[in-house]
């Protein structure tokens, strides 16, 4: 049976493993099995002797086989195969569970090359489940060993109970049956790019014969990946300025001009720009499809608001929607303090969401149905069948990580090719913009607004230092003295309930360091309420707990009396993360610090600092020194450039799908190409997608590529491009 890349994977490797593949990996077909690349290849050629191997690390031997012993396991069925084997000086133990039929081929006296990760038990040295090749007779041994030696073996990813010798069988066993790929690349294409034909490439990163052949096949499907991705992006960027779309003028002395001339600062010079450009964009014919990037508190919700009223100018509309209820009800009220009575009574900003009763989101909708709303700000309750509009004209997505791409079409499709602007305080590194927002325009803003006083940042070790968890607290109180306020962050509402060890409420200078034992965040934002209010240094304080389990009405009232100064110290999780601006606030202190990304504790920091009060932020964290947590922490602790930290965190925590797969739901659509160290290679894939398109808009004489974007790209992911 010849196999395609469409093939369903039950067709080729039975039910019973195809379930277990997408169990693992989400494996549909054999293109998802033959895609499933080598994440190591182990040298063959540094064969170490067995006395010399390193516990824990993959090694590789050349060994005889000296017994073999078979025995029932004791808590399952099956047997368990206990083999050793030799190379003159010393021995190991091989063990194999559930696989008796291995005896045949292990009998004493044969040799072969063992590959495997080091293990000790009960003091031998010890594979478990190695690969391993036999050799035939001597001679075969010692031609062999050299040839063999050479040889890359490949290492996948894998689970407990689909290793990844047994994927590397399926792969050879799929491989062997697999008939013509579809390349991406004409010919000429190929020449030009250094690159393998699609099939041949395959082959060689899944049985390489040499280093070579791997760094080949990887430059090719990395290109492959980067041509696809690129070619979908300026296929769906060409889409859209074919759009229609209602220009947008403001006009003189207008609602636009009178809210500038009211304006009580200057414009910061990229929040010119940037308005200018908007603005530019609104009057187009073609929906406008653009990004701003930006710091925590550099303006982007005030240049959003005057392309706002550019929009309500003609009589049309715009729909703000944010990832919380909490950031919902800030924006709102942010928008209505910037507009002013007489602009606000014009405009009648309305809030829509989904915890409002049922009698205000009756009145909420009619204004919004009627025109009378002329900006609308809400959460998903504005994607329901029942809110309409009466000219939605400028969609404003706020945190755009947070929204699928159906529930962003949803309100888009609320309003005739309405113009788009999409909002993030995660600054984008250059190529990650290039890949995840290909389709769209994206502007900048960096610098910020005059008045800043800035926030320190400090790393506060608990686990190496357990007398600065007090000094932690004492510190919070000290800012409350001077008649600032604090936050308080913890990664869990209640850290009992998910397992982890709860704060020790009478010993506060007294937190363990045993990481390893813990399932869960320390912190939770019930157990450390309950800690300060009995506290000697801040039992004082006026302490409130917020979480997304309260309703919204609630959250909001916390939020309104901490913005009022009634609140001294707000115990939160992360719904305080974006739009949160309280400029009295000097203090964040972070729990569980190295349980957060990069970007977040970023942007948790920069609820901070906003006014003229000096911010100071604590990252308080039990990770030891030296290790990937911690190392997190302090880079955070070591910069306040958004545009660095990003970076940092993209070789941190990888890219995750670029091409709206996190969006979408579906997994990761590249396996090879990294954004930061493949950015040439991108760039070089954009124009070529660019050149392509160009001469050849419908793909007619690229057959492969069509082919390949449509399997690949056929579902969610085409989806996604499309309702970008």
């Amino acid at each position: 049976m010849t196999l395609a890349m469409e093939t369903p994977l039950q067709e080729a490797v039975g039910p019973k493993l195809a379930k277990s593949l997408a169990r693992a990996f989400e494996m549909e077909t054999v293109g998802d099995l033959v895609s499933h690349y080598p994440r190591r290849y182990a040298k063959r050629g540094d064969l170490t002797p067995i006395l010399d191997l390193p516990i824990g690390q993959p090694a590789t031997i050349v060994a005889e086989v000296r017994t073999v012993q078979s025995r029932p396991m004791r808590n399952r069925r099956g047997t368990l195969l206990e083999v050793v084997i030799g190379d003159g000086v010393g021995e190991m133990s091989l063990t194999f569970f559930g696989q008796a039929w291995r005896e045949k081929q292990l009998r004493p006296g044969v040799r072969g090359i063992f590959s495997g990760r080091v293990g000790e038990y009960r003091g031998q040295l010890q594979f478990s489940h190695p690969d391993y090749q036999l050799f035939d007779d001597e001679l075969e041994a010692r031609e062999s060993a050299e040839e063999y030696a050479e040889r890359p073996l490949p290492f996948y990813p894998a689970t407990s109970t689909l290793p990844t010798w047994q994927i590397q069988n399926l792969i050879q066993t799929v491989l062997d049956d697999l008939g013509d790929v579809p390349d991406p690349l004409t010919p000429e294409a190929r020449v030009a790019q250094k690159a393998l034909p699609a099939r041949e490439a395959l082959d060689k990163i899944h049985r390489p014969k040499t280093d070579a052949d791997v760094h080949r096949a990887r430059h090719t499907l990395r290109l492959h990946e980067a041509l696809v991705m690129q070619t979908a992006l300026v296929q769906q960027r060409r889409l859209v300025r074919e759009l229609a779309a209602t220009p947008r003028p403001a006009a003189p002395g207008g609602l636009l001009e009178r809210f500038d001339a009211a304006m009580p600062f200057e414009l910061t010079p990229d929040q010119q720009t940037v308005g200018s450009r908007i603005a530019g964009d609104l009057v187009a014919e073609a929906p406008m499809n653009r990004l701003v990037q930006g710091e925590v508190g550099s303006g982007k919700t005030l240049v959003a608001l005057r392309a706002m009223l550019q929009v309500a100018e003609s009589g049309g509309q715009s729909a703000l929607i944010a990832p919380t209820e909490v950031l919902a009800a800030q924006h709102l009220r942010s928008i209505a303090k910037m507009l002013g009575p007489d602009l606000a009574a014009d405009l009648m900003p309305t809030l829509l969401t989904g915890q409002m009763t049922a009698a205000e989101r009756r009145r909420a909708s009619l204004r919004v149905a009627s025109g009378q709303a002329r900006i609308v700000v809400g959460t998903h309750a504005l994607l329901s069948d029942k809110t309409t509009f009466a000219d939605l004209g400028f969609v404003v997505v706020d945190e755009q990580h947070r929204f699928g791409v159906e529930q962003r079409e949803t309100l888009r499709a609320k309003g005739s090719n309405p113009h788009v602007l999409v909002l993030t305080a995660t600054p984008i590194p250059r190529t990650v913009a290039m890949t995840v927002f290909g389709d769209l325009d994206v502007s900048t803003i960096r610098t910020m607004p005059a008045g800043r006083a800035g926030i320190e940042t400090f790393v506060a070790p608990i686990a190496e230092k357990p007398g600065w968890f007090a000094r932690v607290w004492e510190r919070a109180a000290e800012e409350v003295a001077k008649g600032h306020q604090v936050f308080v962050v913890c990664a869990a509402i209640d850290a009992e309930a998910e397992g982890a060890k709860p704060v020790v409420d009478d010993a506060l200078d007294d937190v363990p360091a045993d990481l390893d034992e813990r399932k869960g965040p320390r912190f939770g934002v019930e157990q450390v309420t309950r800690m300060l209010t009995q506290q000697p240094a801040t039992r004082h304080l006026r302490i409130q707990p917020l979480h997304g389990r309260m309703p919204g009405d609630e959250k909001d009232a916390i939020m309104r009396a901490f913005a009022a100064g009634d609140i001294d110290l707000i115990v939160a999780t992360t719904v305080i993360e974006v739009g949160v601006d309280v400029p009295n606030a000097s203090s964040m202190i972070i729990l569980d610090a190295d349980r957060f990304g990069v970007s977040q504790l970023h942007q948790l920091r920069g609820r901070v600092g906003r006014g003229g009060v000096p911010g100071l932020c604590l990252l308080v964290t039990e990770a030891l020194e030296g290790t990937p947590a911690r190392e997190r922490v302090e880079a955070v602790a070591a910069t306040l450039d958004g545009f660095e930290l990003a970076e940092v965190d993209l070789e941190l925590r990888g890219e995750g799908d670029v091409l709206g797969g996190a969006q979408s739901g579906s997994r990761s659509s590249l396996r090879l190409l990294r954004v930061i160290k493949d950015a040439g290679l991108i760039e070089r894939a954009r124009g070529l997608a660019e050149e392509i398109l160009d001469a050849d808009p419908s793909l007619a004489r690229h057959e492969g590529l069509a082919t390949i974007l449509e399997a690949r790209l056929g579902s969610e992911e085409r989806a996604a491009l499309r309702k970008n």
